[in-house]
């Protein structure tokens, strides 16, 4: 069987993994649910100088310490950066760099370059001189797409327990050290598989390094652990089969 470390995207913790934990180890793998510095119950932990290095560091840390090899290493929308840069630095480790909602993004781009500039105007105006980036409302009359798949109670919890997340991780350039390159899958969910192949033909830098992974399209909003998180485990459980 299999080891899986879950990276989840911005403003959550390891709680959001867990039903797709609790149904990968069902299936008889190793599974560890990660919580990054600065958010959910590391919020605490959430100064300034927090930032895409710091989550870096969160990962492979955990891998070292936990003695872990031939991982399969999944990143979610935000969370795929850490996870980009950790695969990149102990390949080693690493057996397949699966993203959910994410991507490779080349070096030297941030996530917060991935936005239109209205969004990012508007993103630092609500920033101000703060060092955390705020959650969204999670209200899918604003953001149907996104919040697809989730229903009320699970809205409701994600209002409770999403936190603010250190502003640095959107904002700190990924850096690649140039090491060996791993073995990539990609789960999309809000992009049609077939634009999504598009654009890793046309060389998109925002899927720079998916050329020649293996694809997975679960159709759903952009927490596919929340919304359909049975599909999800058998996509994960498929993926480390293959």
């Amino acid at each position: 069987m299999a080891t899986f470390v879950l990276v989840p995207g911005f403003w959550l913790g390891a709680w959001a993994w867990r039903e797709v934990t609790a149904a990968l180890r069902a299936q008889g793998h190793e599974v560890y649910p990660m919580t990054l510095t600065g958010v959910a119950e590391r919020h605490h932990l959430a100064g300034p100088e927090v930032g895409l290095d710091t989550h870096t560091t969160d990962i492979v840390r955990l891998i070292e310490v936990e003695a872990l090899h031939d991982v399969l290493l999944v990143g979610h929308s935000g969370g795929g950066m850490p996870a980009a840069q950790a695969a990149d630095r102990i390949p080693d480790r690493i057996a397949r760099m699966i993203y959910v909602e994410s991507g490779p993004l080349p070096d030297g781009v941030a996530q917060f370059d991935t936005m239109p500039p209205e969004e990012q105007q508007r993103l630092r105006a609500a920033i101000g001189t703060g060092h955390l980036l705020p959650p969204p409302a999670w209200d899918p009359a604003a953001d149907p797409t996104n919040l697809a798949g989730l229903d009320e109670p699970t809205l409701a919890l994600l209002r409770a327990r999403a936190t603010p997340h250190p502003l640095r991780a959107a904002t700190d350039p990924v850096r690649r050290t140039g090491g060996r390159p791993v073995p990539t899958a990609l789960v999309t969910s809000t992009f049609p598989l077939a634009v999504v192949r598009q654009m890793i033909g046309e060389e998109h830098p925002f899927f720079t390094g998916l050329a020649g992974g293996e694809l997975f399209e679960l159709p759903t909003g952009h927490w596919p652990m929340l919304s359909e998180p049975k599909a999800l485990t058998d996509i994960l459980d498929a993926a480390a089969r293959g």
